[in-house]
Formats: C-alpha cells, sequence, structure tokens
C-alpha cells in the first residue's frame, strides 16, 4: 500500500515537471512571438525611412 502510495506521488511530481516544461515552452513561444513583432516593426521603420529619404531627394 505505501509502495502505491509513492508510485502515485511519483507521478504526480512527473505530471508537474511535465507542466513546467510545457509552460517553458510556452513561454519561449511567446518570447519568439514578441521577437517577430519587434523585427516587423524595425522594417516598417527602415520601410518608412526609405520613403523620407525618397521624398526629401
Amino acid at each position: 500500500e505505501r509502495e502505491r502510495e509513492r508510485e502515485r506521488e511519483r507521478e504526480r511530481e512527473r505530471e508537474r515537471e511535465r507542466e513546467r516544461e510545457r509552460e517553458h515552452q510556452r513561454e519561449r513561444e511567446r518570447e519568439r512571438e514578441r521577437e517577430r513583432e519587434r523585427e516587423r516593426e524595425r522594417e516598417r521603420e527602415r520601410e518608412r525611412e526609405r520613403e523620407r529619404e525618397l521624398y526629401l531627394h
């Protein structure tokens, strides 16, 4: 009986471990998303910069 109890405890522990892993996954995913967003923003900024250049010359 105690053996089964420890087994269930280890199972719950592994479950929490997988949960933390999935959480990290989602966090990295959000981080990459923000990075792509900043990249698009810089791209738009360069675009406006080129348009200003053309307009001025």
